[in-house]
């Protein structure tokens, strides 16, 4: 059984390089059936010839070998197109520095964009907070792999902003909708917290738009567990932060400890419902356990899209 990672020890870019491929690696080979059965696991020059398509690219001499049509397959021609969507507002760095959910997600991030890359897939990046940080190009070349891997690595070296700043999931989801113009998969890292109930909705609805709009979706809803779902803290009094708006509270846990739980699971349990009715794949995620949950879970939704 594979064994949760250091995340502390995530500290070079090519540590973040080496660490992904070894995950990548060592998922495929834990597999006990490959999910990659129906589609090539290495690069493939050339593909089958479908009827009545274009005669250009044909190539005769596999034909004379093999008496079979096979097209020329060119960089660009990929199986699937993918947008990692990371939410890298203030919230992600809990629970602490080296060890918080922000860093989980990069190396989730790392993990799949090798993976992808891999499958001669092509991938794109987007970081938000309040807004959008970064957008990268969806390609499928190895030069765009160690970008995007460049800039994964950043996030983990700069330090948690100690401005308070909300997350506008729905705002960016709607704008990423409306951009993406072919039918991508698109996964999304973050927490979902920090969030009004009718900000919530708007989360949603806003999943929904790419729903809509034909996209495949692919929620991995990241948290410490032991904290924020059971509430595991010692006896004794505390002094709560929220990290996104700076309001505080002193409490003892055992107080309110039933009461946060029921909370929290009946939280959980809406959003599982209400994507489950949009057919958005949801994936609890804890920063605690290993990372196959989530590459198992991305090659089951990649079988799905093909």
């Amino acid at each position: 059984m594979a064994q949760p990672l250091d995340l502390a020890a995530v500290r070079s870019f090519e540590n973040l390089e080496f660490l992904a491929r070894q995950l990548v690696e060592g998922f495929i080979t834990g597999l006990h059936q490959s999910p990659y059965h129906g589609f090539s696991v290495e690069f493939s020059e050339h593909r089958l010839y479908n009827p009545g398509e274009s005669t250009r690219h044909l190539d005769w001499k596999v034909f004379a070998r093999t008496d079979k049509l096979f097209v020329k397959r060119y960089e660009e021609e990929t199986n699937l197109r993918c947008h990692l969507l990371l939410d890298v507002s203030p919230s992600m760095y809990y629970p602490e520095p080296g060890h918080d959910k922000l860093r989980f997600a990069v190396l989730c991030a790392a993990a799949l964009t090798t993976l992808l890359q891999k499958q001669r897939d092509a991938v794109g990046l987007v970081t938000f907070s309040s807004q959008v940080e970064l957008q990268t190009p969806v390609r499928s070349t190895s030069t765009h792999r160690h970008t995007l891997l460049l800039a994964l690595q950043q996030l983990l070296e700069r330090p948690a902003s100690t401005t308070h700043t909300s997350t506008d999931v729905s705002g960016v989801i709607h704008t990423i909708a409306q951009q993406i113009p072919k039918r991508s998969l698109v996964v999304l890292f973050s927490d979902m917290l920090g969030r009004a109930p009718e900000e919530q909705t708007g989360t949603l609805a806003a999943l929904q738009h790419l729903r809509h709009q034909h996209h495949e979706v692919l929620l991995f809803h990241i948290m410490d567990r032991s904290t924020e779902s059971n509430f595991d803290f010692q006896d004794r009094p505390y002094l709560f932060e929220d990290i996104e708006t700076g309001e505080t509270v002193k409490l003892q846990p055992s107080q309110v400890r039933e009461q946060y739980r029921a909370a929290m699971q009946a939280y959980e349990h809406e959003l599982a419902l209400r994507c489950g009715q949009y057919k958005i794949d949801f994936v609890p995620v804890d920063i605690r356990e290993p990372f196959d949950k989530v590459l198992y879970a991305y090659m089951v939704k990649r079988g799905k899209v093909r």
